[in-house]
C-alpha cells in the first residue's frame, strides 16, 4: 500500500523558510528508507548521525527507535522497523526525525489519514508529491575573514 506523509522541518540551525515535502512511500519502508527519502529531498550529504523518536512535542522523547548503546545497533533498527510497525502511535504522539546532532535538523513526520491506495505501475517510491520552500543551506553560509 501506498502512503502518504508530510515532513516538515520545524528546527535547524541555518533554516531560514518554512520547508514542507509531501511524499508517497510504501507502507512497508523502514524508517532507513524515510531517513534516505528526507536526505534526497533536502539535498542534504548524510554525513551525520540522525534519530526517529515519537511524543508529543519536538523535546518530549516518549518513545526512541533504535535506542542501541551502538550506532551499528541503531542502523539495524532502522533497516527493519518498517512505518508500518510505528504506526498508529499512540494518541497525541508525532514522529519525529532529527539528523545532526550539532545543527539539529529537525522534521516532523505525518501520516495522512487517506485512505493508502495502491501502487502505480512504473512509478518509483517513495517520491514528493508537494513541494513549500527551498532546500535549506546545510551547513549555513560562513564569510572567510
Amino acid at each position: 500500500m501506498i502512503w502518504t506523509l508530510r515532513v516538515e522541518c520545524v528546527f535547524g540551525l541555518h533554516l531560514e523558510e518554512e520547508w514542507v515535502r509531501v511524499f508517497e512511500i510504501e507502507s512497508g519502508a523502514s524508517l532507513y528508507d524515510v531517513h534516505d527519502a528526507i536526505q534526497d529531498a533536502s539535498d542534504f550529504d548524510r554525513d551525520h548521525l540522525f534519530e526517529f523518536y515519537a511524543g508529543r512535542n519536538p523535546r518530549n522523547r516518549k518513545v526512541v527507535f533504535g535506542d542501541g548503546d551502538e550506532w551499528e545497533d541503531r542502523l539495524d533498527t532502522y533497516a527493519k522497523l518498517t512505518l508500518e510497525n510505528v504506526y498508529p502511535l499512540d494518541k497525541g504522539l508525532k514522529l519525529y526525525y532529527l539528523f545532526d546532532f550539532g545543527d539539529s535538523w529537525l522534521f516532523e513526520i505525518k501520516k495522512s489519514r487517506k485512505k493508502p491506495k495502491q501502487p502505480e505501475a512504473g512509478i518509483e517510491y517513495p517520491r514528493v508529491i508537494e513541494r513549500v520552500g527551498a532546500n535549506p543551506p546545510q551547513y549555513g553560509r560562513y564569510e572567510e575573514e
